[in-house]
């Protein structure tokens, strides 16, 4: 069935990278966007976008229903990514209630296609080879209250597909890299401060990475020809740290980084996590669930996103070129996280 181009699109999420990114792709290809924004929402990664702004709230499922009215897709992007919160309520509540709350209005909405950006971290893992969408999610005694919310998210919009009907295709999307990164997300603003030579170690780990533009991309192809009810590996290289942070640091001139052993970086983050709890330290980000994950992902096939959704990545070390370049021009004219 060939989705309605000529109806407004719902971009859910649009102030953050993956929703700004898709907004952006999306008005390119000349549709006629509308953005669900808090009011408290940053707008500076829509600035200067032809798009229409709605104010509501995920969790305010009249703000919802509103927003969809005459909508033919939603591409839902709105993830609560605070990984580090010691009460894990809004985690759960953010991602999932919300999710719920907006496939609800979906449904009736009589949307046509329901894109939901989901994490690599809802895949299981494979010890005998690259990971595929097949594989059922089979660490759960590691995984942190974080993942677990994104697994019942998905899960979630998987159960709504099967049983209530929603045309929920989800994408399990790696981390992205990549230029317009206004907030800067961690991984961004980590690959910003290697390219500059403030970071002279890192983990001795690796994981999938994927270019923001990429996955915006297979937000709109999978619109076009994902098959409802499944899940897509967004997944592009498998890098380990150390040829990634040499690639940024190598951009303007820098010695590669130092590694640290992922048993010491455990170790301090134990002590860390022990001398928090006893001084009554909450929300820390230095923790042992996030040295694990630093390490956890392995190498990830996208196949199935190539054959059925023809989707293209393109390499790392253009994304990383483009990233840093992205930065520099910031910081030049005066607006970037570490302008003068």
């Amino acid at each position: 069935m060939s989705i309605s181009t000529d109806r407004p699109v719902l971009v859910a999420g649009a102030s953050g990278f993956v929703g700004s990114h898709t907004a952006r792709l999306l008005v390119q290809q000349g549709r006629k966007v509308r953005v669900l924004l808090r009011k408290s929402s940053k707008t500076e990664a829509l600035q200067g976008l032809d798009v229409e702004i709605v104010h509501g709230d995920v969790l305010d499922p009249a703000s919802l229903r509103a927003a969809m009215q005459g909508c033919s897709s939603v591409f839902y992007s709105v993830v609560d990514p605070r990984f580090w919160l010691s009460d894990v309520t809004p985690i759960y509540r953010n991602n999932v209630e919300g999710l719920v709350n907006a496939m609800d209005a979906a449904l009736a909405a009589g949307i046509q296609r329901f894109i939901f950006t989901s994490s690599m971290g809802t895949l299981g893992f494979n010890p005998d080879g690259p990971v595929t969408e097949d594989i059922p999610f089979n660490w759960r005694d590691r995984a942190s209250a974080y993942i677990l919310a994104r697994l019942e998210a998905e899960n979630q919009l998987l159960r709504y597909c099967r049983e209530k009907g929603l045309p929920g295709i989800a994408l399990c999307v790696a981390n992205t890299y990549g230029p317009e990164d206004y907030q800067p997300t961690p991984h961004g603003n980590m690959l910003w401060e290697v390219s500059r030579g403030q970071m002279r170690y890192t983990l001795d780990a690796a994981a999938p990475t994927v270019d923001i533009r990429d996955v915006a991309q297979a937000a709109l192809l999978a619109e076009q020809h994902g098959r409802i009810g499944e899940r897509y590996i967004i997944a592009n290289e498998y890098i380990h740290n150390r040829e990634f942070c040499s690639m940024a640091a190598a951009l303007r001139g820098h010695p590669p980084l130092k590694l640290i052993p992922l048993p010491l970086a455990a170790g301090i983050a134990t002590v860390a996590e022990f001398v928090f709890k006893l001084t009554g330290r909450k929300d820390y980000m230095v923790r042992r669930d996030a040295v694990f994950l630093s390490n956890a992902f392995k190498q990830m096939d996208h196949g199935k996103a190539s054959r059925e959704l023809h989707w293209q990545p393109r390499p790392i070390a253009e994304t990383i070129r483009d990233a840093v370049a992205w930065f520099e021009q910031r910081e030049k004219s005066g607006v970037g996280p570490h302008a003068h």
